[in-house]
């Protein structure tokens, strides 16, 4: 088994009392971390998913779903990581 987190990511998982509830949370920790590799701001990008999936007709047309995806180039700005990063100075 691999798995990634930290030592209360594997207690919450203790918690599932049910195969359904346990296969949610294996979705919910699915789309956290694949939100973290892509760089999203976690909160953003699900707020963005639970915001737009209900009006955006996705079972009479599944391709929309790909502009929904972690990796998707059609997310909007809030929903990427805002970081500060240091440039070099060159000399």
């Amino acid at each position: 088994m691999y798995f990634i987190g930290s030592d209360s990511d594997i207690l919450a998982w203790l918690f599932a009392d049910t195969p359904k509830g346990a296969f949610a949370n294996g979705v919910l920790y699915t789309l956290v971390e694949s939100a973290r590799a892509n760089e999203l701001d976690v909160y953003e990008y699900l707020k963005y998913l639970l915001t737009e999936t209900p009006n955006n007709h996705h079972l009479e047309d599944p391709s929309v779903i790909d502009s929904l995806l972690p990796w998707s180039k059609e997310l909007p700005e809030q929903c990427l990581l805002k970081r500060n990063r240091k440039k070099c100075l060159k000399h």
